[in-house]
């Protein structure tokens, strides 16, 4: 009989690090089999027929800084729709897999502030700003206004002197 608590014991604690790590598994945002340059163009290629920016956040799946901004901005109904109405989403990872410090040369060197980090970049896939995360923390995570203020001072429509001349002439 105790033989047969402890196995059952077993079979139920396995299946519960099954569980979680299907659960875990769900959160890997970053494929660091992917190739960075090819998902930036694809993103552009977009971005010019949407008239979108392209948000790069670099990090990995081990960072949990990145998990939680990730989070923030899926979960929360008016950050993304702030995403969804003017950005482009790559996610570049950066783990002993993969680097991607090919491309990292190419953004300027963005890891300099660390993980995760975020490349804002025009339709055309110019850079136009790269942003250190931990001015949008807030206590064990991120601050939903300072994120909003972010995502809406590098929009499109932020940099489209249209935007100001059309406040201008009212």
């Amino acid at each position: 009989m105790r033989h047969l608590i402890i196995g059952l014991f077993i079979i139920l604690y396995s299946s519960g690090i099954s569980n979680a790590q299907s659960a875990e598994d769900k959160l890997k945002i970053y494929d660091p089999q992917a190739d960075a340059y090819e998902e930036i163009h694809h993103a552009v290629m977009q971005a010019m027929k949407e008239n979108k920016h392209i948000l790069l956040q670099i990090g990995g799946n081990w960072c949990i800084w990145c998990m939680r901004f990730n989070k923030l901005v899926t979960s929360d109904t008016t950050l993304k729709g702030i995403i969804d109405s003017n950005y482009i989403i790559v996610h570049i990872n950066y783990s002993p897999e993969n680097k991607n410090l090919k491309v990292l040369e190419s953004l300027g060197y963005p890891q300099r502030f660390g993980y995760p980090v975020f490349v804002v970049m025009d339709s055309h896939g110019n850079r136009l700003h790269t942003q250190n995360s931990a001015y949008l923390e807030e206590g064990q995570g991120y601050s939903k206004k300072k994120a909003e203020e972010f995502l809406r001072q590098w929009s499109p429509a932020a940099l489209d002197p249209n935007t100001y001349n059309k406040q201008e002439h009212k």
